[in-house]
């Protein structure tokens, strides 16, 4: 009897210890999704990275999750449109954002009392508002274009036609954060104004944290000044991952949805670039990769330091690239030119001209467009244009001028290298076209648990997958993004990503 009872015993604690080894490792869910901007990194970037740092943390990050070989940005390739693209999973043509600085058709300008429509919409560093260089998100209204229709200031967020990942997060009742370089970033917030609870957004352009020079040169005129700035925001992040807002004072829950971009390698390819046209970097470019890499390595330790890297899925990623690769092949020139070819084709027919690497052009009347489309195509090799897009052309990528405000009327594709400047700028390089060393990016998703870890996925996806796949892995609907459903944007392959939200880890 005795003995019975010790078998019974035994069985029972060693049933126990059972039970409690298989809930050490039960399933961890995916409660975080931490989202990383390396801006200008290229799916090359990252391949000669990891060969050339086998232990850095991207090549490690990769190690335990998938790597696509073969990601796109949208194009034109911004870092508006392109980190839209990201959380709202569409394309300008239905975000209606195709760059910072545009036209729109329907709205009036700044100060007009709405008494003209058509309008310059220019959201980027110059209307920023009173604190914007300490972070705050904060617009000047007096330099917002204006709605007809109650003659209001039309805000970055009021400007995007569709919902993003935040909004979506916040209705299912989860804190969300983002740190970015300008203020305008509050877009984020969606047309609700409530997608982003802890929004953080120093200004690049300014004098951060003592950041300029004495000779007042911008952050990004230095590799060095934008490693301290984008330092200075993983900090922020950190504190995030610690329990707190990104100031490191008031506290709050660690964001279901947060992330940053990092701005050195963008940097560093536009000050120095590259020693070839096999993305091998310079010293100075090579330093940025390495400074980045070693941040979120920083970013990756805070989560393990705070149990969260089994429970977070990490994306590293980029809203755009920057081009050309091959240095033998830049040429710059003077972005004036295409404007004053137009005027003297089609005297005043410019309405707005957007030029980087490529140019979008919007005219007074869309009458005109053939006869402009003509004048550019016969200077084609002076202005460096490979193709001009308009009309039928246009019409596939996007909707038409004629029916939609926001659309160029021409869209001018330029020839390899070529980049758009002012007369006298020796960039090395730019991104804002459709060529591939703007839109092919690196795309990097981590996890320890994911069942493809250490894989290389070589078919073509877009960064427009993300917003659908990182709210499958929180357990969300993808289709709640409206940009999702209107344009059919799958999840990315490799994982049942909505599986996967709730699979357990069982130790294999």
């Amino acid at each position: 009897m005795k003995r019975t009872s010790l078998s019974v015993l035994a069985a029972a604690v060693l049933a126990t210890l059972s039970i409690t080894s298989v809930q050490a490792n039960q399933p961890t869910h995916i409660e975080h999704v931490l989202l990383i901007s390396v801006d200008g990194l290229h799916a090359l970037d990252l391949q000669n990275f990891s060969i050339s740092h086998p232990r850095s943390a991207m090549a490690q990050l990769a190690r335990t999750g998938i790597e696509y070989t073969q990601a796109q940005t949208i194009s034109p390739a911004d870092s508006f449109p392109g980190l839209l693209a990201l959380t709202t999973g569409g394309t300008p043509a239905v975000t209606g954002v195709y760059y910072d600085e545009t036209y729109d058709r329907s709205l009036s300008p700044p100060g007009s009392h709405c008494s003209r429509i058509g309008t310059s919409v220019v959201y980027d560093e110059s209307i920023d508002g009173p604190g914007a260089d300490v972070g705050k998100p904060a617009l000047k209204t007096s330099l917002l274009p204006l709605d007809p229709k109650g003659c209001e200031p039309v805000y970055p967020h009021s400007y995007l036609r569709v919902n993003t990942v935040f909004e979506i997060i916040r209705q299912a009742g989860g804190h969300t954060a983002w740190i970015d370089k300008h203020p305008v970033y509050e877009i984020l917030n969606g047309p609700s104004g409530q997608g982003v609870e802890d929004l953080y957004t120093p200004e690049i352009g300014s004098n951060f944290e003592g950041l300029e020079d004495k000779h007042g040169d911008k952050i990004t005129a230095s590799i060095k000044r934008t490693e301290r700035y984008d330092q200075a925001k993983v900090g922020a992040l950190i504190n995030e991952i610690d329990g707190f807002r990104h100031d490191g004072k008031t506290a709050a829950p660690v964001p279901m949805m947060f992330g940053l971009n990092l701005q050195a390698v963008n940097v560093g390819q536009k000050l120095a670039g590259y020693k070839d046209a096999q993305g091998h970097p310079t010293a100075q470019l090579e330093a940025a990769l390495v400074h980045s890499d070693m941040l979120i390595g920083k970013i990756v330790s805070a989560l393990r330091e705070k149990n969260l890297l089994d429970s977070t899925l990490l994306i590293v990623t980029a809203k755009h690239g920057n081009g050309p690769i091959d240095p033998k092949a830049i040429r710059h020139v003077d972005k004036k030119a295409i404007s004053r070819t137009i005027e003297h084709a089609v005297p005043g027919a410019l309405a707005q001209i957007t030029p980087d690497q490529g140019a979008l052009i919007w005219l007074k009347n869309t009458r005109k467009t053939a006869l402009v489309a003509q004048a550019l195509e016969h200077h084609r090799k002076q202005l460096g244009i490979r193709r001009v897009l308009y009309g039928a052309t246009l019409a596939l990528r996007f909707p038409s001028p004629r029916t939609d405000s926001r659309t160029p009327d021409l869209i001018i594709i330029p020839q390899r290298g070529v980049i758009y400047a002012k007369a006298g700028d020796q960039k090395k390089a730019e991104h804002g076209g459709f060529v591939t060393d703007d839109t092919h990016v690196a795309l990097l998703i981590s996890n320890p648990h994911l069942t493809r870890a250490g894989e290389l996925i070589q078919a073509p996806v877009f960064t427009t997958q993300v917003a659908p796949t990182l709210l499958a892995s929180l357990g969300l609907s993808p289709n709640a993004l409206e940009a999702v459903a209107k344009q059919g944007t799958p999840l990315l392959p490799g994982e049942d990503w909505q599986a996967f939200s709730a699979t357990q880890n069982t130790g294999n």
